[in-house]
């Protein structure tokens, strides 16, 4: 994993900023200048590290409430007539379906298939109006969906899917379990009113330690591998719901019957999504769930979709589903606050009717003149509890806990769906239909089918539990073949596919060229660009260290509106005055500063910046935003909604560094190096690619089987079972691993450090990995001097060893 390298107490991180600024305000030799020439004085005070952190959350917020706005751009609705309007959102179906990891072809099937045992039937009621059944049917290879089908006596009047929240089960909307209200358990009215019903079970949101480490829920753990594969647990239930659709749409099922999707909470969500990318679904009931999605990122971390807010809010998925009927309904949000003990913290709680009510103002303005039918239910004590609510909803507040109850989609509103699905008058809608539980002989009949029910329904989720993680897992084992089929470095001899843009390698100049669509998909798709220019540096600068060899500046530079780059320039006093010398940006790791890479003798840095810098380099130790535990882990649920990262931020900081670098008389603006580790090394492989400035990248402890270790159940060291809940990128899997990423930085130099003794990964991960990229410089472009590892015998630190030389052989420093 990427160590944590900060020093183990907050109290002292704060006492470092303070001192920081006291030793700045020190008296030096008159001789050494208080400010770099040609800047102003820095007159920040405090923790300047917990200052970006906090400006970077501004710019964020603003990014997030800005988006709204810039989401037309991406739409081309034709409005001429419904069909038009239909196909025109083509487009759009398709990106919904990639950024949800609807990508899978699903599995034919011409029937259900029964759940049953030598002990128990697959026959769970049989009633006066309809029978229920335990049943299961396939959605991907190595997935199923399973759940409860209920078959009207007498001829059905249409199919519909039911989806409940995450936390409550099939048996619970049908009416054979306790706890909602008959008027409630929509699955069973929709039953009892004709309509053939299929209910899915959804992966709980129960909270646990994972290998008794990060606590999480079920649903952020099978979150975290899907993502990262460019899958998604939404985009994986949505599969099993749209398998249903295309049962239901087969003639030999039923397929002229009307066909609806109803269902509240998460089954509101995945409604809503279902609807939006399939037009075979008729009419769509959401209930708790629409609204502003503008806080997905206070929501719980398996809601995120990489970005969804580019394009989509609400109202633009319910313009998807136009012109065909929706009802939204705001009961049955459920209410639920997460810890941050290791998974991510969060706060779900039913939208505001201000909220809900703005964003229909929303749709109607999108899809007017277009006919669309939209039914609303807004019960008055629902919207004033959901005011109430909305008055806490930041994730460092601290609200009182609260009970989460049990609510489900209202009567209203399943009988307007129920009309608008098949056409008949409302009034005939049976809505006070006998309770199936309620039908039990006596009271001990009763407990027992409660207890059945119970039991059936944990030993079905446990199924798909269990289904979706191995499924992860086989999508892991697939992803190596899946990234050759979107850049072949050409190590597997066997495949010769060309890839998305194929790479040229019959020179170091073609294959540069042959690059660039790979790195442009690298900066818009997976690391995300703020498509802004840089604002002028206005430097800010003072003196912090006077040593023997070398000065030491903090620096400040502008980036972004509340958004700075922050780090400390070590000069070397030996310079000539018109000598320009090469410049080692060394970066820090996972809670760290500047000052770490400097003095102290840190147990993973060892003062490298420092001892370069008497080395005769000039050096440039950068603060990162990777600090503040959950204050930093926000800024990336922040950006990944908006299809950003939190390096979609670092990277413009360090380009701004090396273009304020450039204009400095000792700098060699051709020679400009970058060393991290850890978190740093982490770096090393995303800002190198995207700044062409550096001339030579060096990660240092981090470099391994990147996607391995951030989808894998199997290892000890992935970060499945950690607290860094932000270190999920979306589908690396099957486009960028390390070995694709030093491919962006090839021709310039690279190399890795690796202690064999770092629990980061294993050598045999790294060495897999990093084989692959010594291919491509060695075999394919000649270059086999330009990729090297170090193997040390040490743990996770900076050896300086192996990395020192081969700065100086490609640096040409010191000048031979």
């Amino acid at each position: 994993m990427t160590h944590n390298l900060a020093r183990p107490a907050c109290a002292l991180s704060i006492f470092l900023g303070f001192a920081i600024c006291a030793f700045a305000q020190q008296d030096f030799p008159a001789q050494v200048p208080a400010t770099i020439p040609g800047t102003q004085s820095l007159l920040m005070q405090g923790d300047i590290a917990a200052q970006m952190v906090a400006g970077a959350d501004r710019f964020l917020l603003r990014e997030l409430e800005n988006s709204v706005s810039r989401r037309e751009p991406h739409w081309s609705r034709d409005k001429t007539s419904a069909a038009a309007y239909t196909q025109s959102l083509l487009p759009n179906r398709e990106r919904l379906a990639y950024i949800l990891g609807v990508r899978d072809p699903r599995q034919p099937f011409a029937a259900l298939s029964f759940v049953s045992s030598t002990s128990q039937s697959h026959v769970l009621h049989a009633g006066r109006d309809y029978d229920i059944y335990a049943v299961r049917w396939p959605a991907l290879q190595g997935l199923h969906g399973e759940g409860l089908w209920l078959v009207p006596h007498g001829e059905a009047v249409a199919s519909v899917i039911a989806i409940p929240d995450a936390d409550q089960t099939p048996e619970l909307i049908c009416g054979i379990a306790a706890g909602l209200p008959a008027e409630q358990q929509f699955a069973r009215l929709l039953a009892a009113n004709g309509c053939r019903v299929l209910v899915p079970t959804l992966i709980d949101r129960s909270l646990s330690a994972r290998r008794g480490r990060a606590k999480m829920t079920n649903r952020e753990y099978l979150y975290r591998s899907a993502y990262v594969l460019g899958r998604h647990l939404i985009g994986y239930e949505t599969q099993k719901i749209l398998a249903g659709i295309d049962w239901f749409s087969d003639a030999a099922n039923g397929g002229k019957l009307p066909i609806g999707v109803i269902g509240n909470g998460e089954g509101g969500m995945l409604t809503l999504y279902a609807a939006a990318l399939d037009p075979r679904i008729d009419a769509a009931c959401v209930a708790g769930y629409f609204g502003s999605r503008q806080r997905i990122w206070q929501q719980p971390l398996s809601r995120n979709v990489f970005g969804l807010l580019e394009a989509f809010g609400d109202a633009e998925l319910a313009s998807m589903i136009a012109p065909r009927a929706v009802v939204i309904d705001e009961r049955g949000a459920p209410w639920l606050e997460l810890p941050s003990e290791g998974g991510a913290p969060a706060i779900l709680e039913p939208p505001s009717h201000a909220e809900v009510a703005a964003e229909l103002a929303r749709l109607d303005q999108l899809v007017s003149p277009l006919p669309f039918a939209v039914a609303h239910f807004s019960p008055a004590k629902a919207s004033e509890t959901a005011a109430k609510a909305s008055e806490t909803t930041a994730l460092g507040d601290q609200p009182a806990p609260r009970a989460q109850p049990t609510g489900a989609v209202s009567a209203a509103a399943t009988a307007a769906f129920w009309h608008s699905l098949t056409g008949r008058d409302s009034a005939e809608f049976r809505g006070t239909a006998q309770d199936a539980l309620d039908q039990a002989a006596s009271p001990s009949q009763l407990e027992e089918a409660k207890s059945a029910a119970q039991g059936r329904a944990a030993e079905r989720h446990a199924r798909q539990f269990a289904e979706l993680e191995q499924l992860n897992q086989w999508q892991l084992a697939e992803s190596a073949a899946e990234r050759r089929g979107f850049l072949n470095l050409g190590s597997d001899l066997s495949d010769t596919r060309p890839g998305r843009y194929p790479l040229d390698t019959s020179s170091v100049a073609a294959y540069q060229k042959s690059i660039e669509p790979y790195r442009d998909y690298f900066r818009d798709e997976v690391i995300g660009h703020f498509d802004r220019p840089l604002m002028e540096f206005n430097a800010r600068s003072r003196l912090i260290y006077d040593k023997p060899k070398w000065t030491g500046y903090e620096v400040a530079l502008d980036v972004f509106p509340d958004v700075f780059a922050y780090g400390i320039l070590c000069v070397p006093k030996d310079m000539s005055p018109d000598e320009r010398r090469p410049v080692v940006v060394c970066q820090h790791g996972l809670e760290g500063r500047p000052q770490d890479t400097i003095e102290g003798d840190h147990r993973a840095y060892h003062d490298f910046a420092a001892k370069l810098a008497e080395r005769g380099y000039i050096t440039f130790a950068p603060q990162n935003l990777y600090i503040g535990q959950d204050a930093f882990r926000t800024l990336q649920r922040k950006a990944y909604p908006l299809k950003k990262t939190l390096f979609s931020i670092i990277v413009p900081q360090h380009q701004q560094i090396v273009n304020w670098l450039k204009t400095q008389p000792h700098v060699d603006a051709e020679r400009i190096a970058f060393y991290g580790l850890s978190y740093g090394g982490k770096s090393a492989m995303r800002i190198p690619p995207l700044v062409s400035e550096y001339c030579l990248s060096i990660c240092s402890g981090d470099f391994n089987d990147w996607v391995d270790k951030n989808a894998s159940t199997r290892e000890n060291y992935s970060y499945v079972w950690t607290g860094e809940y932000e270190i999920f990128e979306f589908d690396l899997g099957t486009t960028f691993n390390y070995a694709e990423m030093a491919a962006l930085i090839a021709p310039r130099p690279f190399m890795v450090e690796r202690g064999q003794r770092d629990t980061v990964a294993t050598d045999e991960r790294v060495a897999f990995e990093f084989a692959k990229a010594h291919f491509l410089y060695s075999a394919r472009l000649g270059l086999p001097e330009h990729c090297q590892i170090e193997w040390f015998n040490g743990p996770h630190m900076i050896n300086a060893q192996g990395t020192f030389d081969f700065l100086d052989r490609h640096l040409q420093f010191p000048s031979k």
